[in-house]
């Protein structure tokens, strides 16, 4: 089912399936949100719980001597959610663990995606609680992806990255065919400078992850028509960005985890990073998007 929330500044809209964005656009029509095509990726903002990326065969083992089996990105982000509330600036969905979870992540659990609309910029917290009696180990992260370029007459190389600080960043290289990050290879991205031209080149190896970034903001923003998305990220580690296949669309996603590395073992809690929730506490985790 859909919903919206709207002010003099944007009209939003989202969904109960995953629990998460469907639209924003702006008063005079304009999408922001990439509105998912499966011939470059079908997706449009999920929610990453309880991994970010991939674990080594799809499983790990945890704490409590049982095994986890997942796919990419976790297990909730294509389950129906609940809509919990609703007010004229604020929406909240949540999901419960079950028997069906339990058998992919042996843990009890409550996430809810929790949506605030203020002027011009969507404000998302992800709350995680624990609602068993064994400590908690997890990963969350975001997946936004937005229309790039955000008008027909541009060409995704009219865009580019803006950060408010200068960084030098080599990005770590997947290893082909397992989801896995090769923290020790490297491919340059920036170096001493605050700005990343776009390029369906940047893509050719997947996703660029920006693992030891100054910044806790990012902005994409149009070198034609000024126009553009800022995200900010503060209560996440990393920041990954991603395109498919050339299509119009980066996505900008904050991660609190990354897939396993090369380096890592198959114990879940031994993964660099992880979260934790003890039982009946809540961990939360915003990130905002502003859009011009």
């Amino acid at each position: 089912m859909d919903y919206s929330l709207g002010n003099d500044k944007l009209d939003v809209t989202f969904k109960s399936k995953g629990g998460t964005l469907k639209s924003i656009k702006n008063k005079e029509g304009l999408e922001y949100l990439w509105q998912g095509d499966p011939a470059f990726w079908s997706g449009q903002a999920p929610i990453l719980f309880p991994i970010c990326g991939s674990i080594r065969n799809d499983t790990a083992s945890v704490g409590n001597g049982k095994t986890m089996s997942m796919p990419r990105h976790g297990i909730i982000r294509k389950k129906e959610f609940s809509m919990e509330e609703k007010s004229k600036d604020r929406i909240v969905f949540s999901i419960y663990s079950d028997e069906e979870s339990q058998k992919q992540f042996p843990y009890d659990f409550k996430v809810s995606e929790i949506f605030t609309l203020k002027g011009s910029t969507i404000e998302v917290t992800y709350r995680v609680e624990n609602t068993g009696t064994e400590k908690m180990p997890f990963f969350v992260g975001g997946h936004p992806a937005f229309c790039c370029p955000l008008e027909e007459r541009e060409h995704f190389e009219d865009y580019h990255v803006k950060f408010p600080q200068k960084e030098n960043c080599a990005t770590p290289d997947p290893v082909p065919g397992t989801g896995l990050q090769n923290m020790h290879q490297r491919t340059p991205l920036m170096q001493d400078s605050d700005d990343l031209p776009l390029s369906y080149a940047l893509f050719t190896n997947d996703a660029r992850v920006l693992d030891n970034l100054k910044s806790r903001s990012a902005t994409l923003i149009s070198s034609v028509s000024g126009k553009g998305v800022r995200l900010d990220f503060a209560d996440f580690q990393y920041l990954l960005l991603w395109n498919n296949k050339e299509g119009r669309f980066l996505a900008m996603e904050p991660w609190t985890g990354l897939s396993t590395t090369t380096d890592e073992d198959d114990v879940f809690e031994h993964k660099n990073n992880v979260q934790y929730a003890l039982p009946s506490e809540s961990r939360e985790y915003t990130y905002s998007i502003t859009v011009f």
